[in-house]
């Protein structure tokens, strides 16, 4: 009997090296450690040492961990062994996923660091992840609650907000199904208020015809 403990079938793993798990028993003649074998997608089958058996009653605790680092995307693990009286096990298969890479993030809109006078504000881009989609979006404005937004199958999303005055900070983050994630940061400056003329004076004043004269002004904002 070989059941595989990790990674279960259909996981979505982000370690592309990692401690794969299984166990091996037999109730009648034990089993020979020797036949304990692990083949990972098309490579070679692995025997001996570079499995760890660790003796449990009626068999082994197995681990083996890959000297290569997977690849992103779909993997197979197929476990096999034999009993003392050699009889094989049936083979025992199991079919998993590695996503190392974080889902990619565009923000088109707003720019950064950019200034206004409209309080509503259109926050744009979109997403995609090749591996473990789909990817989940959430826009969060200053200190405010993070928001969850549709996705499109584009992987485009849209979120309309109200700015407060002065700065504001929009954080974006995808998140893929293997739990990685991807953040971008945008700054908008909401301003309302027209600037002030405080003073207009010319020097000098008065002032001869067809001289030169400086018109001097004080504006704040």
């Amino acid at each position: 009997v070989i059941p595989i403990t990790y990674p279960t079938a259909s996981a979505l793993i982000t370690n592309s090296k990692p401690v794969i798990k299984w166990k091996v028993t037999d109730d009648d003649s034990g089993v020979d450690p020797d036949t304990i074998g692990i083949t990972i997608d098309s490579a070679g089958k692995v025997t001996g040492s570079a499995i760890t058996k660790s003796p449990v009653s009626g068999g082994y605790e197995c681990s083996y961990t890959p000297t290569e680092a997977l690849g992103d995307g779909q993997h197979t693990i197929k476990v096999d062994a034999s009993d003392n009286d050699g009889n094989a096990a049936t083979q025992k298969t199991v079919t998993f996923k590695v996503d190392t890479i974080p889902p990619t993030l565009s923000v088109t809109a707003p720019a950064d660091d950019s200034v206004t006078n409209n309080s509503s504000c259109t926050v744009s881009g979109t997403t995609n992840d090749t591996t473990s989609s789909p990817v989940t979006v959430t826009v969060k404005l200053n200190n405010g609650a993070a928001e969850e937004v549709e996705v499109a199958e584009n992987g485009s999303f849209t979120k309309q907000l109200t700015l407060a005055a002065g700065a504001n900070t929009i954080t974006v983050v995808a998140t893929d199904a293997a739990g990685k994630s991807t953040t971008v940061t945008r700054t908008v400056t909401l301003d309302t208020g027209a600037p002030v003329i405080h003073s207009v004076s010319i020097t000098p004043n008065p002032v001869d015809a067809g001289q030169t004269y400086v018109i001097s002004v004080e504006v704040t904002d």
